[in-house]
């Protein structure tokens, strides 16, 4: 794929579930991604596969300055951010009164 017309996505909770699978059909099809987790380490096997097109970068979301320090790290990495897709969050579970 050209370079003009591939994307640079950020993709938070990019470990596991939908943000995972997101993650890697964004790879094949051949954009960057610069995937997101709070571990990081998660996400080895993705840098083994596409090396030059994803990074990984440690971050939780509920943490301001880790959100600075991914967005710093897709610009050093890529340039630019294209598309954003915040995956990551957090439920909480119970019974209503």
């Amino acid at each position: 794929m050209a370079e003009n017309t591939t994307k640079v996505w950020l993709i938070t909770g990019s470990s596991t579930g939908f943000g995972r699978s997101l993650t890697e059909t964004v790879l094949k099809h051949g954009d960057r991604v610069v995937a997101t987790a709070r571990k990081p380490e998660q996400l080895s096997n993705l840098v083994t596969h596409y090396p030059e097109t994803v990074k990984p970068v440690q971050m939780d979301v509920t943490k301001p300055q880790e959100v600075r320090n991914a967005v710093n790290a897709a610009l050093d990495a890529f340039g630019r951010i294209d598309v954003l897709v915040n995956n990551a969050g957090y439920g909480a579970l119970g019974a209503i009164e």
